[in-house]
């Protein structure tokens, strides 16, 4: 502290404060309320609290009202105004440095607000769907520009030279002999095929019978010759009833039907003229003109006619249906087939 301010501490000391007396307070009091600056109101009967409350009141009053200065005018949201003409491109740069706070043209004398960013915000993000849109079109508009069905050389594409145009005398006799050669070997196979279906009808042929016992597993009951005073002209071999009755070679049916004495009968003339009769059948399962093979069935065996039980009656007539009867067993062991 300097001298000078001591003699000002000291003077104040000694004069007396207004509104208080001074001699009731100690020395020391007197002199820190006179640094302080000697400025003491008078004492008050009411309350501190209401004392502060209208000391606050009082230099609410006298104290000027303070004017807050004009906001920088902005453009408002969605106005293209707000932005000078430049390209998009170069647009979404200088609202994007704007908004970062970074220099730019844009900003004049004021820099953005935070309450500024998202009016910026907004109007980078309509010049960047007017740079899409201005792009999209001029895509559309090239596109409409190029044919719909405009076609594509592939060849040319690929650095592919074509084929060339047309063909050579040489190469059309080459696609001839070509032909004719495709074509006889297609004759070939055919007629290759064809030997093979004759052959095979051959070896079927030849592994067929020629001759056949008219019922397998039958017992012969009665031979031909002279029985209770006629003459007995076939043999009777005995088998279940239903029991398959075979052509004995092959031929043409010349009746199948009732028959006197028989009952029921089938008349198969052979290449060689000879006529075989089957008799006695329960059923017949062919009909007059209808070829016939060796072994093929042509009845089943019954009991019908003058019959004791059920047998097929076998007889052979040589030359034809009226021809001489004779003796079938030695007819068929002629033949290859035993009784």
């Amino acid at each position: 502290m300097t001298s000078h301010d001591q003699d000002r501490i000291s003077s104040a000391a000694a004069e007396p404060l207004p509104g208080i007396d001074c001699t009731a307070l100690p020395a020391g009091e007197r002199v820190r309320r006179a640094a302080r600056g000697g400025a003491h109101r008078a004492p008050s009967s009411a309350p501190w609290h209401r004392r502060n409350k209208a000391a606050e009141a009082a230099a609410a009053e006298a104290t000027p009202a303070v004017q807050r200065p004009t906001p920088y005018k902005r453009a408002q949201p969605g106005t293209a105004a707000a932005l000078p003409a430049m390209a998009p491109a170069d647009a979404v740069e200088a609202v994007a440095a704007v908004a970062d706070g970074g220099s730019s043209s844009l900003r004049r004398h004021h820099p953005p607000s935070i309450r500024q960013r998202p009016a910026l915000y907004l109007a980078a993000a309509l010049v960047a769907a007017t740079a899409i849109t201005v792009v999209s079109a001029g895509e559309s508009s090239a596109r409409a520009v190029t044919p719909a069905g405009h076609s594509v050389n592939i060849a040319e594409r690929l650095g592919v030279e074509g084929l060339p145009p047309t063909v050579t005398t040489e190469d059309a006799a080459r696609l001839g002999e070509l032909a004719a050669s495709r074509n006889e070997r297609g004759a070939e196979q055919a007629a290759a095929a064809r030997l093979q279906a004759v052959a095979n009808r051959t070896a079927v042929e030849a592994a067929r019978p020629k001759c056949v016992l008219p019922v397998k597993g039958a017992r012969l009951t009665s031979g031909f010759g002279m029985r209770w005073g006629v003459l007995h002209a076939g043999i009777d071999l005995a088998a279940p009833m239903g029991t398959p009755e075979y052509a004995a070679m092959d031929g043409v049916v010349l009746r199948a039907g009732p028959a006197s004495g028989f009952g029921l009968a089938v008349y198969i003339q052979h290449a060689n003229g000879d006529v075989t009769v089957y008799g006695h059948m329960e059923k017949i399962l062919v009909t007059d003109g209808q070829v016939v093979r060796a072994g093929q069935t042509i009845a089943l065996l019954g009991e019908n006619g003058q019959a004791t039980g059920p047998h097929l009656h076998f007889e052979v007539h040589v030359g034809g249906m009226m021809g001489q009867k004779i003796d079938p067993i030695p007819w068929l062991r002629a033949r290859g087939v035993t009784v």
